[in-house]
């Protein structure tokens, strides 16, 4: 229980956290993103780490001079573009037996299977958009053995949009005297917002499930 307290206290409050990593690590933050980043977007295991509002943090804090932006967005992109890597190199290798052991939540399976079989390649870039989807879609895209080349292109792609949406955001817009002194709502309406399209794509899921069984009584 006080994981889950001081998980939601470091999502909300991610910009006092980060400032305090600054402030007692110095340049090792860099690498503290970067491990995020790469763990949250390689290992199917973490799809609770935070992601666009750490982006959008990052990009605010850079605008105030603590980090450098294109030192952030240059370590960053190659964070998650490596870790997407991995990620699918896992799925196309191990990825059948870690599910079938029950490694991985069945539930965040079925969700990015979905939304793998009706967007295709475009999981890999849209997916990175959408929290836990980003961590299975490359890891699904390896199960089903999409070519390299390909998942590639959109891996690439969408890391780099991904990046400069939200820490491109958070350094333009980030500061603005109605984002300062409403920080905590703005990282929540980031969070929501983030996570709306996967709820949605799961109820439409369900509802056809429904359906169908519906059809077939």
């Amino acid at each position: 229980m006080d994981f889950i307290v001081n998980y939601i206290d470091f999502v909300l409050h991610i910009d006092r956290h980060l400032d305090g990593l600054i402030q007692t690590y110095g340049t090792w933050v860099y690498l503290i993103l970067f491990a995020i980043i790469f763990c949250e977007t390689g290992l199917v295991v973490t799809p609770f780490l935070p992601g666009d509002s750490l982006l959008f943090v990052t990009g605010t804090i850079a605008a105030r001079g603590s980090l450098d932006l294109q030192t952030t967005l240059l370590l960053l992109c190659s964070a998650a573009i490596i870790g997407d890597n991995v990620n699918y190199w896992i799925g196309r290798f191990v990825g059948a037996r870690i599910v079938e052991r029950g490694w991985v939540r069945q539930e965040y399976m079925d969700r990015t299977h979905h939304f793998y079989e009706k967007y295709g390649g475009k999981t890999v870039f849209l997916g990175k958009f959408l929290p836990i989807i980003r961590t299975f879609a490359p890891f699904v895209a390896g199960i089903a053995k999409m070519t390299y080349p390909k998942f590639l292109a959109f891996n690439i792609s969408g890391a780099i949009t991904w990046m400069c949406v939200f820490i491109l955001g958070g350094y333009y817009f980030g500061n603005l005297p109605f984002v300062k002194n409403n920080f905590t709502l703005v990282i929540l309406a980031i969070i929501v917002l983030s996570v709306l399209p996967s709820v949605f794509e799961f109820v439409r899921a369900r509802r056809h499930i429904k359906q169908a069984r519906k059809a077939a009584d």
